[in-house]
């Protein structure tokens, strides 16, 4: 039996509380609006593939390896953030990461060499490891309790990003070459200028930090340490599938359809833009429904409901597609709010590190997904990946390993 864990926080005052409580909706939407420009200048990188691809004559190998670069710098470094800040918060980080994104941005432009263009990529990765946690952790002392529904809000904005990149890339950079991803330097100014006055709240309202860990200690279930750890590394294998198949579709879908379909790499494009909206659209459900009836059940809907639509999508045409790429894109979408909250409520007081070991995890996967992939379609054909990749949803079929932790604290 475990012994019982007194509480030594200190008291807070009843207006530290009562503040703690509320909803912060501005802040919320301005770190979804951050999120959207960030991650609009991230899903440049493999929006310009096809480009960079042709001028550079490289091959799938090298076409992984710089998003291997990207998403690795990121995910490395995402615990690494999380933890330190969980200690030592750091209201200005936000912008200081950004400045990182900024530089990235004005190297890729002018890139002209592959090595070069690993160096770019990576001081955008540095900008998203920073980036992630920090609003991550902000979400939640925003969130006035609506945890799930803070953290789609939030996602939904970076989803909403992604499917721009694509979009953005067909009409700028795609017909006038790549020297004009320069001009997305002005969204990455414009986020340094957003979050410069999310910082300002981040320094009036750090009473929030201590309210909420105070809350997070009283409500918290007690499992053995054991259990809680079998239960993430369950999150973390369901991470796995997902951003596995993502990588498929937001690395390579474009590349698929142009080998399958014969179809030029703006109406490429166009279809990557449908699927990364179908993303985004449902990103918002996961949150606030995981609220409502228990994230558990929104992690079983989300990465096992979509299996019976990726082990399809290989076999139809072009029409019948995109019409599953925007069911795989809303029902894939709602799964990582839920994971992310229900980790955070089985660590309870390190809302830092888990936001950083899971997006980073997500990076992570992404990254060596993509160089895993596209060594795999050089060796066999884009075809052959889609057709293996789309049994990874039944990977879902662990979430039934995970423990009702709604059920037991209510």
């Amino acid at each position: 039996m475990e012994a019982e864990v007194k509480d030594t926080t200190p008291a807070l005052s009843e207006p530290a509380q009562t503040a703690a409580e509320k909803t912060v909706y501005s802040i919320l939407l301005a770190l979804s609006f951050s999120h959207l420009l960030n991650d609009t200048i991230q899903s440049l990188i493999p929006a310009i593939y096809p480009l960079v691809k042709d001028s550079l004559k490289i091959n799938f190998t090298q076409v992984g390896l710089i998003t291997l670069t990207f998403q690795m710098t990121a995910s490395v470094l995402q615990p690494l953030v999380g933890i330190y800040t969980d200690k030592h918060p750091q209201p200005y980080s936000l912008a200081i990461g950004m400045g990182f994104t900024l530089t990235g941005l004005i190297c890729l432009s002018m890139a002209n060499s592959f090595l070069l263009v690993l160096l770019s990529v990576g001081l955008v990765g540095m900008g998203s490891a920073v980036f992630h946690p920090e609003s991550s952790r902000l979400a939640y002392m925003a969130s006035g309790g609506q945890h799930g529904m803070a953290q789609s809000l939030f996602q939904l904005g970076g989803n909403a990003g992604s499917s721009l990149g694509p979009l953005l890339a067909a009409l700028i950079i795609v017909p006038y070459g790549q020297f004009n991803v320069i001009w997305f330097s002005l969204a990455a100014l414009l986020a340094i200028a957003v979050m410069l006055n999310i910082a300002a709240w981040y320094k009036r309202n750090r009473s929030r930090v201590r309210a909420k860990r105070k809350a997070a200690g009283n409500t918290a279930v007690q499992l053995p340490r054991g259990r809680v750890a079998g239960a993430l590394a369950v999150l973390l294998v369901l991470i796995f599938s997902k951003y596995f198949y993502m990588a498929s579709m937001t690395n390579y879908y474009t590349f698929y359809l142009i080998d399958k379909f014969h179809i030029s790499v703006q109406s490429a494009q166009v279809y990557l833009f449908i699927f990364l909206f179908a993303l985004a659209a449902g990103t918002f459900i996961g949150g606030p429904v995981g609220d409502r009836i228990g994230r558990k059940y929104v992690i079983w809907i989300s990465i096992l409901g979509v299996a019976p639509f990726t082990l399809l999508l290989p076999h139809v045409g072009l029409f019948w597609t995109a019409v599953l790429s925007v069911f795989i894109g809303v029902i894939l979408s709602s799964a990582f709010s839920a994971i992310l909250v229900y980790a955070q409520e089985l660590v309870p007081g390190k809302v830092g590190m888990i936001a950083g070991l899971f997006f980073g995890l997500a990076f992570g996967m992404a990254g060596i997904g993509s160089a895993v992939l596209g060594r795999l379609a050089d060796h066999t054909s884009i075809n052959h990946v889609f057709h293996l990749c789309a049994w990874l949803p039944l990977i879902g079929l662990l979430t039934w390993l995970l423990p009702d932790v709604e059920h037991k604290r209510r």
